[in-house]
């Protein structure tokens, strides 16, 4: 049996898994589904299509899955998934999507800070950070394992890469290549995230690999398109660095930083150089 409060609101309809926590005041409506062991903590609201995973915590006056805030909605069928064992903290917000059928989709193991926003077809990955009042407009893509700092807004149809660090107070306009660290406003990249790879077991091998293919397409003056055949014969080939090139062809946006880039050698990256050695 679970631990519903008596002054819990639960619509009929809603379904409720097994060991849920449901504090007072907490406002459940008819089309949500409530995975085991999920707590449902005070004020938190919880609208629409929504699934909440086995083990997520809704912390107070979160608010999920409610009417998508973008005026092209017509009252499409839509859809909001949590995955397991997340944190969503207080007055985050997470609106449903927008198109018939589609859906925002949460990982596993995420943890959403006090705040934040996520829009319609919003797509983030597992063990994604997002911290206090960071903001996806629609159609983000956030890749597993990335991090986004504070206060940083990320532009719609934007893609931020798969273990990347984002600094606070950024403002994220176009794609951020996996595996990198930067900040700013404009987004200055300074190399690879290198602290987060070592500390999620990548080898040197792969680390100088990776190196090798951020310095061709970010500091060897060659066209994108260049670049990336450079890395296709030059840098041997692993699941990341075939993860790297994907990212890259697959752009919309464009990546951010080669945006009239020169290629010139810049004194604020320097002290990155010998981090993308080792």
């Amino acid at each position: 049996m679970g631990n519903i409060h008596p002054n819990a609101v639960i619509e009929k309809g809603a379904q409720i898994g097994e060991n849920v926590t449901v504090e007072a005041f907490a406002v459940i409506k008819s089309n949500v589904r409530i995975e085991k062991n999920a707590i449902i903590k005070s004020h938190a609201y919880i609208d629409g299509n929504t699934t909440i995973g086995e083990g997520t915590v809704i912390w107070p006056s979160a608010s999920i899955g409610t009417k998508t805030q973008d005026l092209k909605f017509r009252g499409e069928k839509t859809y909001v998934v949590i995955g397991k064992n997340c944190e969503i903290r207080e007055f985050a917000t997470i609106n449903s999507s927008c198109q018939e059928n589609s859906v925002v989709k949460v990982g596993d193991n995420c943890l959403i800070m006090a705040y934040c926003h996520v829009a319609h077809n919003c797509e983030i990955g597992n063990r994604v950070i997002m911290a206090n009042n960071a903001m996806l407009a629609g159609h983000v893509v956030i890749e597993d394992y990335a991090i986004i700092g504070g206060m940083t807004p990320v532009h719609q149809f934007s893609r931020i890469g798969c273990y990347s660090m984002v600094g606070g107070f950024s403002r994220i306009t176009h794609d951020v290549p996996p595996y990198t660290l930067g900040a700013g406003a404009p987004y200055r990249l300074g190399g690879l995230n290198m602290i987060g790879l070592k500390r999620h077991g990548f080898s040197i091998d792969v680390r100088r690999a990776l190196t090798k293919a951020f310095k061709l397409t970010y500091r060897s003056g060659l066209r994108l398109s260049e670049a990336i055949k450079a890395i296709e014969g030059e840098v041997e080939m692993n699941p990341h660095i075939q993860h790297w090139l994907d990212f890259c062809r697959n752009s919309k946006r464009g990546l951010i930083g080669l945006q009239g880039i020169t290629h010139e050698p810049q004194e604020d990256f320097e002290a990155f150089e010998e981090l993308l050695e080792v």
